[in-house]
């Protein structure tokens, strides 16, 4: 007993010790490091603090996430969260194993995005038994909305009555002061003038006036956070996903985006959570251009996995215009994750097709093709505003089957090889991959929602009768059939094939602008994969010698069993065809 006590101290004095260096870049006026103490009580670090090691990859080939809402499909009066559960093992049970389940908790506006209380499941929904239950059989990723809360929120309606907890919770700021320089992804007015006891103050909501910006210079505020982490842990979330994180600490004078500060407190809740789980994971999501958004994976220190959030749009652009010069270039700017980090790479999610994260990427003049385009095929489009008064398109809202109708000529026959070839590209890339669960059933654009609650990103939020979703997947004469079963192929090939490890090594082809081409090795060396993806409406051809396999493999394409016994001959790919490319089957 005596030596693992002694063994257990250090660790203990090592992590308070980091966790005071963090509080003094967050909080430099802090004199001592007494909330150190209290953020590692809150974690129950006494209890149980384990040593977590660095650069450890967490994942493999075999990790693929499923995103959906809590009552995407329903059946009767069952509590949608059981509904799900059983849709979930019916259909990915050793294909799919997490799954990331978009706010649950009790909330006012947003779709779950302005929480009423953190630490209750919505009645609605289920509770946390249920919760329990699907963590038992995926790993669960769960959203830690950190930036702001409901207008509804206890703590809130304590600010407004100028009592405890909450009556310092949140950011205010005096109306004359200059916010020209505050970058905003709404059109909403930054502010709202509301009562603080007697006083008429103006509260931040970068989001809406249902959603009220925390103030995080109050460590009482990050000790909620961490206390509500804590709950999260123990029922079952292993993967927190930071929810607007870039937005977090506000700075007068500055664009209140990716602040010192907001990183430091991503490194912070990295090192409690990690010490309390070294087998949890944090990931940030900042809907933002793309150099900015690389930079939270700090030096494998904040984020274990970022959203890539330029693939969805740069694909789709790619699909639409066959012409692969863009996504290639940003391909070879990707620097690859350290060990410890990777890629989490999605094509469509309950929000839209996001335009920041190609600022610099796509010309005006390419934006506004790849938005006319997506209008045409029955998408809308979200604003954000900007200082001038102005507006800009902030995303694309827009079910991802619908986006890919056609190309900028108009629709054609080719949609849904176009959806799959989409899906194989982002099963292929350097990361794992994440599937909106509309995208596996191939949902439609759902007009009678935007018009039932009034906003556009409703498009593609379609609730399914599970017993209706069922009938169309076994119907093999309807499209949900045909795009369940073809994603479910080669969801099951990634899995059998380490070269797709989310940490391998990854190369990009040069083999034409219809060709989008890249090469992956496993971490061992011994698996090669050429990736050849024809985003064309035409037939395209490719030398093998142009591929450089080496002569004393046996080379194949696991997709469609065709195996390359003739070096030197060629390849014709059909539009929109995959080829995966292998020495190892």
């Amino acid at each position: 007993m005596s030596s693992q006590h002694s063994t257990e101290l250090p660790i203990r004095e090592l992590l308070l010790q980091k966790v005071c260096d963090h509080l003094k870049v967050i909080y430099p006026h802090l004199q001592d490091c007494g909330l150190a103490e209290e953020l590692v009580q809150v974690m129950r670090l006494d209890e149980d603090c384990q040593t977590p090691l660095p650069h450890k990859n967490l994942w493999d080939e075999t990790d693929m996430v499923v995103i959906t809402y809590g009552n995407t499909i329903q059946s009767g009066d069952q509590h949608p969260l059981k509904t799900l559960h059983h849709f979930l093992k019916t259909h990915f049970t050793m294909l799919i194993n997490s799954v990331h389940i978009l706010p649950f908790f009790p909330y006012s506006s947003d779709d779950g995005f302005a929480v009423i209380d953190y630490r209750q499941v919505d009645p609605s929904l289920g509770d946390w038994n249920d919760i329990l239950r699907i963590s038992t059989d995926f790993h669960l990723m769960a959203d830690l909305v950190i930036n702001h809360c409901s207008a509804q929120h206890q703590w809130f309606l304590n600010f407004q009555q100028d009592k405890d907890p909450g009556r310092d919770y949140f950011f205010t700021v005096h109306p004359n002061e200059d916010l020209s320089g505050v970058v905003r992804p709404r059109t909403t007015p930054l502010l709202r003038s509301v009562q603080n006891g007697e006083e008429s103050r103006c509260v931040w909501c970068t989001f809406g006036h249902d959603q009220i910006d925390l103030d995080f210079r109050n460590p009482k505020v990050l000790l909620e956070m961490v206390d509500i982490i804590r709950l999260y842990l123990d029922m079952g979330v292993r993967i927190f996903r930071l929810d607007a994180v870039a937005f977090l600490w506000k700075k007068i004078g500055t664009s209140c985006i990716n602040l010192e500060e907001t990183h430091e407190i991503v490194r912070l809740l990295r090192t409690l959570v990690e010490h309390a789980d070294p087998n949890a994971i944090l990931i940030t999501e900042t809907n933002i251009p793309n150099r900015e958004n690389l930079s939270y994976f700090g030096n494998a220190n904040e984020a274990h996995l970022i959203y890539n959030f330029s693939l969805p749009p740069l694909l789709v652009h790619t699909l639409v215009s066959g012409d692969c010069h863009h996504l290639k270039n940003w391909l070879m700017s990707m620097p690859p994750a350290q060990n410890g980090t990777t890629y989490f790479n999605f094509i469509a999610s309950h929000d839209g097709i996001g335009l920041r994260p190609v600022e610099g990427l796509l010309s005006d003049d390419e934006q506004q093709a790849l938005i006319q385009t997506m209008e045409n095929f029955g998408g809308k489009i979200s604003w954000r505003a900007l200082d001038d008064g102005s507006a800009k398109p902030y995303e694309i809202n827009i079910a991802l089957y619908d986006a890919l109708r056609g190309t900028t000529a108009g629709e054609d026959q080719w949609q849904l090889e176009r959806f799959i070839c989409a899906h194989a590209i982002m099963l292929a890339l350097e990361g794992i991959p994440a599937f909106y669960i509309h995208s596996l059933v191939g949902s439609t654009n759902d007009y009678a929602r935007v018009e039932e609650h009034g906003h556009n990103r409703a498009i593609n939020r379609r609730q399914w009768q599970e017993e209706q979703l069922n009938e169309q997947l076994a119907d093999r004469g309807s499209h949900h059939h045909q795009v369940f079963y073809r994603l479910r192929e080669l969801i099951q090939l990634r899995r059998e094939q380490a070269a797709f490890h989310p940490n391998a090594t990854q190369f990009t082809l040069h083999l034409g602008e219809q060709i989008f081409a890249f090469w992956r090795q496993s971490l061992d060396r011994r698996q090669s994969i050429f990736c050849l993806n024809n985003i064309s409406d035409r037939e395209q051809l490719v030398l093998l010698s142009s591929l450089n396999l080496i002569g004393i493999d046996q080379w194949k394409d696991i997709i469609t069993g065709e195996v390359f016994e003739d070096m030197i001959g060629e390849i014709t790919l059909a539009p929109y065809q995959t080829m995966w490319i292998t020495n190892r089957w």
